[in-house]
């Protein structure tokens, strides 16, 4: 008889916190899945400085706000001295939504809000989410940049926000338009593309996973480090060159159309893919009402959500660009839209920048020749 193959081994996890009913918490959860061992627990970064010695975790969860020494200083020492995986759990507030995309711009994998004890059906939510977090982390080998992925669980696709429909009447307008999506190290990618791109580029939406209390910050934030003016999307707000619009936090973004405009349209639908914004609500739209004159950018993140709707934009004409397996944090949703074939090219997070540039200047030279969708 064979012997039976070794049991697979579990992702360590230390949850540093200073709160004990955090701990507990986020240690019962993670509980919940076999694949994962809590092997120890810290209330401050001190402790956690010890036990990282002792356990070896492979994954550290990071309160932002602790006693002694803050998450944030506790992480950039981590970094520099022993890189590991770390998703950040903070209060959505204004402050620690700054602080948190301080600590992505450091190296952190993810983040997550503190959880919610007064709702079952939140806990539950909540539940899912840290496990597929954790395990996402788990996979990547920070500052070597590995890249991982994981399917999120079934859930509504796009169609429950925008019906798929087949292309309108020909383009009145010439007006180019930029489509980025992204998830998990989004917002570092984000940035280092945008802080690339020149100040009279084509309008760009964009539609990050990231929750309500960190989309103002990150569009301020965003403002702040590249040429092109940034903010927030408003509903009807109009798409201009020059200008980065990025999705709310709880809103899905969508691209319409006011004759020859391109605008902004908000919608409070259900989430898909269970993200909003969702990038395949934001794709889907673009495809719909941009065709040819679009490009889509695909950038990290975990699951799938955004594959689909790059493969939309494939299909009427739009230029598709996602980031390779090397330089993504994880390769779930790029890896998922080049198994679908909805990608024309495979790029490095720095030349992803370069090349827009190049294929909005092609598409000013052929946008004359080139049939409307």
């Amino acid at each position: 008889m064979p012997p039976s193959p070794a049991p697979k081994r579990r992702i360590r996890v230390l949850i540093v916190d200073d709160s004990a009913l955090v701990r507990q918490l986020l240690t019962d959860m993670l509980a919940h899945d076999p694949a994962i061992e809590v092997v120890g627990t810290a209330a401050d970064a001190h402790l956690a400085r010890e036990k990282i010695k002792q356990l070896n975790p492979d994954v550290l969860t990071l309160d932002i706000e602790m006693p002694r020494m803050d998450g944030l200083t506790f992480l950039r020492n981590l970094m520099r001295l022993r890189p590991m995986p770390v998703v950040m759990v903070s209060s959505l507030t204004d402050r620690g939504a700054d602080v948190t995309l301080d600590a992505l711009a450091l190296g952190a994998v993810d983040y997550l809000s503190k959880p919610r004890i007064d709702i079952a059906v939140t806990l539950r939510d909540y539940t899912q989410e840290l496990i597929e977090k954790v395990k996402a982390a788990a996979t990547v080998k920070v500052r070597a940049l590995d890249a991982g992925r994981l399917a999120p669980a079934p859930s509504l696709s796009a169609d429950a926000i925008l019906p798929r429909t087949r292309p309108g009447a020909a383009l009145r307008t010439t007006e180019r338009i930029i489509a980025i999506g992204a998830s998990t190290g989004g917002t570092e990618a984000i940035k280092q593309v945008l802080a690339s791109l020149p100040a009279d580029a084509p309008g760009i939406v964009i539609a990050q996973h990231i929750p309500k209390a960190f989309s103002t910050p990150f569009a301020r934030r965003m403002n702040a480090n590249c040429a092109l003016t940034v903010c927030e999307a408003q509903d009807g707000q109009q798409i201009v060159p020059g200008h980065v619009y990025i999705a709310p936090g709880d809103r899905h973004l969508l691209v319409a159309r006011d004759g020859a405009r391109y605008v902004c349209s908000l919608d409070d639908g259900a989430a898909v893919n269970r993200h909003k914004p969702s990038v395949d609500v934001l794709f889907r739209s673009v495809a719909q009402n941009a065709g040819r004159n679009a490009i889509g950018v695909l950038l990290t993140g975990m699951g799938k959500d955004g594959a689909r709707g790059l493969l939309e934009m494939h299909a009427v004409g739009s230029r598709t660009l996602a980031q390779d397996e090397a330089t993504s944090i994880v390769w779930g949703m790029p890896g998922e839209a080049v198994a679908l074939g909805a990608v024309e090219e495979v790029r490095p997070l720095t030349e992803i920048a370069p090349r827009l540039c190049a294929l909005s200047a092609a598409m000013d030279i052929t946008r004359e020749v080139r049939p409307a969708c």
